[in-house]
């Protein structure tokens, strides 16, 4: 189905860029860190580790949206 392929597409490219953001703010935690904060770099890491807990959740659901939209 044409839609689910979409939807597939969108959430893809929602993940490219929670990917890319990570990276970006991973190295505004680092620079941070090399000034002392260690507290904010530790409240950034939670939340690194948060994006690292479901990224595998949001890719599976890519991929069975990619494959219901090829099995229609």
């Amino acid at each position: 189905m044409k839609e689910l392929r979409i939807a597939a597409e969108v959430l893809e490219r929602l993940s490219h860029n929670q990917d890319a953001l990570r990276a970006a703010v991973e190295e505004l935690a680092k620079w941070v860190g090399d000034r002392g904060a260690s507290s904010v770099v530790g409240n950034v890491n939670g939340a690194l580790t948060t994006l690292d807990d479901n990224i595998d959740a949001v890719r599976q659901g890519i991929a069975e949206l990619v494959a219901a939209s090829v099995k229609q």
